[in-house]
């Protein structure tokens, strides 16, 4: 199900229908506060657009296997396959080049369009060798090609062929795919950092004969073409050609593997994805980059935990309410930990910041932990509402409305208590 991104708005103060009572929250709306401190946040470099909470704030798309697709920040819904009969799980997304539209692919090569993203055509009616893992569209956003685990390429539209190792024997599987700046050659990455280069895509060197610790997952060249970064699932950055190393998150305790790298403008700086929205920005990387089309995959337990509460958004906000007709905030956060990851823990909001799992600062926020509004910072006893965090400063609540995905920040910093729980 896709429910469209609410912001509330609110004038002079708001009532809140909290968990463990009624509490007052600040009327503010998200703002652009302190960037969080490299020390707190592991990233070295890069600032901007951080909420109140000192999070960086970003929009994006997570798309599940099962083909949903929710909408986070300024990421406008266009549409969702979750509702039609797959016969292939949905294996990537990827916005047009002005994010007014995204194709979803399957691992049959089936291709689903939405809003601008226009359909070239599908490998859904042959007989593939192996599955197809990814999608690149072309630089001009009129076609896309079609890359599968061998690292067969199929092209549609404007994209034209130059070459694939559908006929080689790989040691890893291909995982990537990355065209040249002027669409006239692309890269196919394996997982063990394997490079092969077709068109003009020069070849800058490799990880192949590297022993890693996590397997690559992606790939992007410099503006100029003249390098590319690699990715690992752990946020490790290997750099060649004239792709500059300007830091990684492979020591920050991040639950939600990494997905992609996205250069700056200018090629000297980058942002690190996690696939739950979660972006990391280095160099000359400020603010949030464009919208980012991730899979999100249930990894971690409170991935599983999210993915509950996402399959109950629309339901009615109820008093007391632990579903499945409507929840309170608390019972959405306790009926998605019990039934999304098999954890039980205090039913209302107060007793849940006080005793749920082990505290988590904000700054290690990560998918499905529990974050908390009070009225006074330092008593537990004043802790009134309860919500899901996502990543990128974004949550799923339910609140006035219902259950709904909302931002972390959206009444600014004032009643946010400064710990959150991981059950």
């Amino acid at each position: 199900m896709v429910v469209m991104f609410l912001r509330r708005i609110a004038l002079g103060a708001v009532l809140v229908a909290g968990c463990g009572g009624l509490g007052l929250a600040s009327a503010a709306t998200a703002d652009a506060g302190t960037p969080a401190s490299a020390a707190a946040a592991g990233v070295p470099t890069g600032s901007g657009a951080t909420s109140s909470t000192g999070l960086l704030s970003t929009s994006f798309w997570l798309a599940s296997a099962q083909g949903d697709v929710w909408n986070f920040g300024d990421a406008s819904a266009y549409g969702f396959a979750g509702g039609l009969p797959l016969a292939h799980p949905i294996v990537g997304i990827t916005p047009t080049n002005d994010d007014r539209g995204y194709w979803l692919v399957a691992s049959d090569g089936g291709v689903f369009t939405y809003g601008d993203a226009a359909f070239y055509g599908s490998t859904g009616a042959l007989a593939l060798h192996k599955p197809i893992i990814a999608m690149a569209s072309t630089p001009d956003g009129r076609g896309y090609w079609l890359v599968a685990s061998d690292g067969g390429i199929f092209t549609f539209g404007d994209a034209p062929f130059y070459g694939s190792t559908g006929a080689l024997a790989l040691h890893k599987p291909i995982v990537a795919m990355a065209s040249t700046p002027d669409g006239r050659g692309y890269w196919l990455v394996a997982s063990d950092g394997g490079i092969f280069t077709f068109g003009d895509a020069p070849f800058y060197g490799s990880t192949g004969a590297l022993a890693l610790n996590d397997p690559i997952v992606a790939m992007a060249p410099t503006p100029d073409g003249g390098g590319y970064w690699l990715a690992a699932s752990d946020g490790g950055i290997f750099t060649f050609g004239d792709a500059a190393f300007y830091g990684s998150t492979a020591a920050v305790a991040s639950t939600d593997p990494a997905e992609k790298i996205v250069p700056t403008s200018s090629g000297r700086g980058y942002w690190i994805e996690d696939q739950n929205g979660t972006m990391y920005p280095f160099g000359s990387a400020q603010g949030a980059p464009p919208a980012a089309g991730l899979m999100f995959a249930p990894v971690t337990p409170g991935d599983r935990a999210l993915l509950f509460a996402f399959s109950q958004l629309g339901k009615p906000y109820i008093w007391g309410g632990n579903g499945p007709v409507g929840y309170d905030c608390s019972g959405l956060a306790l009926a998605s930990w019990q039934h999304g990851a098999g954890v039980t823990f205090a039913r209302v909001a107060d007793d849940q910041y006080h005793t749920a799992g082990q505290p988590v600062t904000p700054a290690q926020f990560s998918a499905g932990d529990l974050v908390f509004w009070g009225t006074s910072p330092t008593d537990w006893t004043t802790v009134y509402h309860t919500a899901l965090y996502v990543g990128g400063d974004q949550i799923v609540e339910s609140t006035d409305g219902g259950v709904q995905l909302n931002s972390l920040g959206q009444w600014g910093q004032g009643d946010i208590m400064p710990m959150g729980r991981r059950p």
